[in-house]
């Protein structure tokens, strides 16, 4: 039991790459709408809400908690390091200015992240719930 995914029939995946997929949907998120509009969007909360779901949903369960816990470590991480990259704080402006920058996405963000760990958790509480080994 402590190899499956939520449905039974199939195998769970390790932790980390759970991780990994929540990860890279939330950078593709990202990337696609900082270029797109400027600001996380549509995109961003479609990409990251089913990256952390499908985590959570393909996790091992004897893996959950990293899964489970991701959703604003995700948003905290992924947003400021892709704005960055994208080169959005230009050399020669101020602190404050870069901090508005680098920070705006990141609060634009909250909502989405929010809403993700909400389901995360209730997912990831429903199956050690539903889930536990027989006695």
């Amino acid at each position: 039991m402590a190899d499956r995914s939520l449905i039974p029939s199939v195998l769970g995946i390790p932790p980390i790459a759970a991780v990994g997929i929540a990860v890279a949907l939330t950078a593709i998120g990202v990337v696609v709408d900082l270029t797109r509009i400027g600001t996380p969007g549509t995109v961003f909360t479609i990409c990251h809400i089913a990256g952390c779901v499908l985590a959570v949903v393909w996790v091992r369960r004897s893996g959950l908690f990293g899964p489970m816990v991701q959703p604003p470590l995700l948003v905290a991480a992924t947003v400021p390091v892709v704005v960055l990259l994208s080169g959005s704080p230009r050399p020669g402006q101020g602190v404050a200015e870069r901090l508005l920058v680098i920070g705006a996405p990141l609060v634009n963000a909250f909502p989405v992240m929010a809403w993700a760990t909400g389901t995360v958790l209730a997912l990831g509480l429903l199956r050690i719930a539903l889930q536990r080994p027989r006695r």
